[in-house]
């Protein structure tokens, strides 16, 4: 099962909510579970990071795993992190890449935000992702 655009947009519109209460200007992409993007904001003043937001995203989506979790997975992969990191044109390891989840706890796809810290930008794409639930 995939995303639909109509998930996607509330989702969307959740994480547009909760960084502008945040006053964070942020990127924020919703990707279906074949990393390919379902729907896009960026933020007024939220320059430099669209591409951010989009593989943080795809990472989390490749991989079943939130981005920063993955980048754990990949520190400890020493010589094989390159590769790693160099995958799929290009991960993102940090945090702000969230799997997004059905009610049956299936994976749908993934929202990646990026503009603030690793920690905003977390807690910006979890808001986000958790309406679904």
């Amino acid at each position: 099962m995939n995303i639909t655009y109509n998930e996607a947009s509330q989702i969307l519109n959740a994480s547009i909510e909760k960084a502008k209460a945040m006053g964070i200007p942020v990127s924020l992409a919703v990707v279906d579970t074949g990393g390919h993007l379902v729907a896009f904001a960026r933020l007024e003043s939220a320059f430099g990071v669209v591409d951010f937001a989009i593989k943080k995203a795809r990472t989390a989506v490749m991989f079943g795993v939130d981005s920063d979790v993955m980048g754990t997975i990949i520190s400890g992969a020493e010589m094989h992190a390159y590769g790693m990191i160099n995958s799929n044109e290009g991960l993102l390891t940090i945090a702000g890449g969230v799997v997004i989840k059905n009610k049956e706890g299936n994976i749908i796809g993934a929202i990646g935000s990026s503009g603030g810290t690793v920690d905003q930008d977390k807690e910006i794409a979890s808001s986000g992702a958790s309406i679904i639930i």
